[in-house]
Order: C-alpha cells, then sequence, then structure tokens
C-alpha cells in the first residue's frame, strides 16, 4: 500500500536472514497477495522456506505469484471483505498445513477525494476494504492462535494511519487510524491470558506500487512519487517482523521521530 509522501521510517536497511531463525517451518498468511507488497513478501518468504497460503481476489495474478513461490505456495481465491471468505481461508490454511503461525493483514485500497466531498459510500467502502479486512482476519484466525496458545497477526498500516498529512486520502487515512486502534486494543485484550499471540503493526510512506493508481477515484500514480521504497524494502521490513515479532514498526528511518514531533507540537498540523 502507498502511504504517504516524503517521509522515512525506520526499520531494517537489509533483507533479513531468516534461515537464520527457527522461521523456516512457519506456515504464513498473507492478504492482498496478488501483487505490490503482499507479492513481494510471498516471493521472499517463499526463498526462506515458508509455507504460504496466499489470499487475493485477482485469480490469474495471485495463480502467478504462487507459481513463482513454488510447491509450498497455496492460491486461495477470496475477497477478505467477507466474513465468509476469511472463514474459508483458515479452513482451507488448516486442510492443507495443519496450522497457522503467521497472518499478515496486507489488503486494502486507496481513495483520492477531499473530507469536504465524500460520500457515505466512500467511508463504506474505506471501512469495508482496509478495516474489516483486518478485523475478519484477526477475528477468524484468532480460536486457532488461543488453541495453539502462538500466534502472530502483522497488519500492515500507513504513516497516514499515524498523521494525517494527504488531504485527499482523508478517508483512507481515517480508516487506517481505525486499523491502529484495533491492532493496540486486541494486542492488550489478548497479552495477559494469551502471552504467545503477538498483534504487530507496520507503517509504510510511500510504496512503488499500483496503489495510487487503482485508489478509488483514480489518483496520482505512486511508483511516480519522491522519497519511496520498493515493495521489496516494505516486505523484508515485514519479515524482519515475523522473526523478531516487533509490535511497533516504521520501514524506513526517521517516522517514529516524525510522528512523536508531529504529536508534541502545541497545534499539531498548524
Amino acid at each position: 500500500m502507498e502511504q504517504l509522501p516524503g517521509h522515512e521510517l525506520c526499520g531494517v536497511a537489509q533483507p533479513p536472514s531468516l534461515g537464520e531463525h527457527s522461521d523456516m517451518s512457519k506456515v504464513t498468511v498473507i492478504t492482498g497477495a496478488s501483487a505490490g507488497i503482499g507479492a513481494a513478501l510471498a516471493e521472499r518468504l517463499a526463498a526462506a522456506g515458508h509455507s504460504l497460503v496466499l489470499v487475493a481476489r485477482r485469480e490469474a495474478e495471485l495463480h502467478a505469484v504462487a507459481q513463482r513461490c513454488g510447491p509450498l505456495a497455496l492460491p486461495v481465491v477470496a475477497d477478505v471483505t467477507s466474513r465468509d471468505d476469511v472463514r474459508r481461508v483458515v479452513r482451507s490454511a488448516l486442510e492443507r498445513f495443519e496450522h497457522i503461525d503467521v497472518w499478515v493483514n496486507n489488503a486494502g485500497r486507496g481513495i483520492t477525494r477531499s473530507p469536504s466531498e465524500l460520500t457515505d459510500e466512500d467511508i463504506d467502502d474505506m471501512i469495508r476494504i482496509n478495516v474489516k479486512s483486518v478485523l475478519y482476519g484477526t477475528q477468524e484466525v484468532l480460536p486457532h492462535f488461543k488453541a495453539r496458545g502462538a500466534g502472530h497477526v502483522i497488519n500492515v498500516s500507513s504513516m497516514l494511519g499515524r498523521i494525517p498529512f494527504a488531504v485527499f486520502r482523508a478517508a483512507y487515512s481515517g480508516a487506517k487510524h481505525f486499523v491502529n486502534a484495533l491492532t493496540a486494543t486486541f494486542r492488550d485484550e489478548l497479552k495477559s491470558t494469551y502471552p504467545g499471540i503477538q498483534i504487530s503493526l507496520v507503517s509504510p510512506g510511500v510504496v512503488q506500487t499500483e496503489f495510487g493508481a487503482n485508489a478509488l477515484h483514480g489518483g496520482p500514480d505512486s511508483r511516480s512519487l519522491p522519497n519511496s521504497q520498493t515493495a521489496d524494502e516494505v516486505a523484508a521490513v515485514i519479515a524482519e517482523v515475523i522473526a523478531t515479532r516487533k509490535a511497533d514498526v516504521y520501514t524506513r528511518h526517521g517516522a517514529r521521530e516524525m510522528v512523536v514531533k508531529y504529536f508534541a507540537a502545541e497545534e499539531p498540523g498548524a
């Protein structure tokens, strides 16, 4: 997902050596896996030996990614804004691999519209695509994680979920703020009773994907914006989060400091 122009984020400069960890046998579910960050993460984890469940609506593109990832990748064509489809993903993963270790909520979509022009349908779309997909994924995998006493959910958010810089991304920014709140409150709910379950948040800035071009109502192509990262650079950070189970990670240096500075101001955004 594209997020915010002109940001540096703190994260991992070099791809992690996942083979040095015990991740080789992990079963990882990735939503939004047909392109962009999801596809880059899938290929990176496949190279490290993960078993993968790859989820997206676009069948041809999804199967192409799965083919590149090899025999340990299971493509599941599904719409993660449907709770029934998400339940089917969980069932398919368990039927194939018998357990799930990591669930990456990566699916999402942007919007290009100023706040004064937003319609009911705009807001409904942003909540359905960016928030309900995260809620359903987390809720539906949790019973399995609780039964095992272990598991890891990673929610891919945005710097716009921290600082609402882009006026034309108003509703997307609001949806990602919602995702951040869900991530923090799920984590707090589980930490005392299920300490083996981690809920992590990853916040990229602008990413060189089709996110901008595919935004609702069109918009600037993320691949043409300055200060952007490649999808593989973001995927490297997410792979490191899988290895370290860190709770809250930015994908380029300086982003955390920028967020702190923004909220420390007497009049943030003035």
